[in-house]
């Protein structure tokens, strides 16, 4: 789901150095433009599997959903979907013991695919010395060893118990890099300055710690996004020349766990109609169809609007009856909108309440984001400084985010 952004990829074939069922999913990567010939040793030498434990919850794409796998009990289907394009949840709720899923998942390994596509865009160079952020199973990092020499790399990971891990599976596999048990909030100043910064974990707002740990002219990628959705967008920063501000572009849609201090618990709906009562609401139409709102997960339009609608978390409700609700809540105070669509086309009821008039601005979101020619996610990038970051659209001088 990375996109590639003009770095010139080298030929090479991945069988000859890798075997197996690995070898497969290396010479798809390496097809797609996923896994270049620079990171071919490295992905041969230091395989995912070498990173999981023994139950994993990989993602089944045939069921739509997690699936509980154990090494112990089914090795060979354990080592199949250890060596294929899909995310693993290795943790779930802090609590790394349960073989039954919860309610979020809080350490994984992500797609292969999503891994490699990352360091390909890092664009590391022999020297370069890096700071990961989220160590997660030590992967990762151990790719960037594996590459760089153990001595450049520094990782951090807040949770004390999946850092731990990671650091045993990192000094197994002969790579023991440091692994940092901190906030990724504050970086590691004592390793500073960092030619790259790598962030595992989805971000919320751009930590200016980063810029300032980061070597003038250095590059920070991190997936990026706002509370109106999961999604994330990696962004690819160049840092200048005094680490003072970093600027850069979006690359392309992907979905990770959040950094633990990004994270946002889900609203409470009824705290929201306990303050503005739905009866109260203000009523009105609109022939705005729910697939303008982005018919798919990782759509352009959602991003724009998250963009253009600070501080709102968008949730679609089951349909029921023909009708299929979609709320807005407001995370500055206790405003919501709701709207009822009724199939794909004809008027919907909406009803807003509270001092936020939460479906307009969404509308008017929309409404600019077609005025612009429907951009992609290439087409936006964001800024950096110590005021804080603006998002832009082709012109960094043309901000396009909303005064919040």
């Amino acid at each position: 789901m990375s996109a590639h952004h003009g770095v010139p990829r080298r030929r090479g074939r991945v069988a000859s150095v890798v075997h197996g069922r690995w070898a497969d999913l290396g010479q798809a990567l390496f097809a797609r433009g996923d896994l270049t010939s620079d990171w071919v040793p490295a992905f041969a030498a230091v395989p995912r599997s070498a990173f999981l434990p023994d139950d994993i919850w990989p993602y089944d794409p045939v069921r739509g959903d997690h699936v509980h796998v154990s090494r112990l009990d089914d090795p060979a289907r354990w080592q199949a979907y250890a060596d294929t394009d899909v995310p693993v949840v290795t943790q779930w709720d802090e609590n790394s013991d349960t073989h039954t899923p919860m309610t979020e998942p809080t350490s994984s390994s992500a797609m292969p695919s999503i891994t490699l596509s990352m360091l390909r865009d890092l664009d590391v160079e022999a020297g370069s010395r890096v700071l990961e952020i989220g160590t997660g199973t030590g992967w990762s990092a151990g790719l960037l060893a594996h590459r760089l020499g153990r001595s450049n790399v520094v990782s951090v990971e807040v949770d004390a118990s999946v850092a731990a891990r990671a650091r045993t599976r990192l000094g197994r596999i002969g790579l023991p890099v440091p692994v940092i048990g901190t906030d990724g909030l504050v970086g590691h100043p004592a390793g500073a300055p960092y030619d790259r910064i790598i962030a595992t974990c989805g971000v919320r707002k751009i930590p200016y710690t980063w810029i300032r740990q980061s070597r003038g002219g250095g590059l920070i990628l991190a997936p990026w996004g706002t509370h109106y959705t999961p999604m994330d967008v990696n962004v690819l920063l160049t840092v200048d020349r005094d680490a003072r501000y970093a600027s850069g572009r979006f690359l392309g849609p992907l979905e990770f766990t959040k950094l633990r201090a990004h994270r946002l618990a889900p609203p409470k709906h009824h705290d929201y109609l306990a303050r503005h009562p739905f009866n109260n609401a203000s009523a009105s139409l609109t022939a705005t169809t729910a697939a303008e709102l982005g018919p798919g997960r990782f759509d352009a339009a959602r991003f724009a609007v998250g963009i253009r609608v600070p501080d709102c978390v968008h949730a679609a409700g089951a349909e029921r009856d023909g009708v299929q609700p979609v709320w807005f809540y407001s995370l500055t105070d206790h405003s919501w909108a709701a709207v009822m669509f009724r199939g794909t086309t004809g008027l919907a009821t909406v009803r807003q309440a509270g001092p936020r008039r939460l479906w307009t601005e969404v509308e008017e979101a929309l409404h600019w984001w077609h005025a612009h020619g429907c951009p992609g996610f290439e087409r936006f990038g964001l800024t950096v400084t110590a005021e804080g970051e603006t998002v832009w659209l082709d012109d960094p001088a043309t901000p396009c985010r909303f005064p919040a």
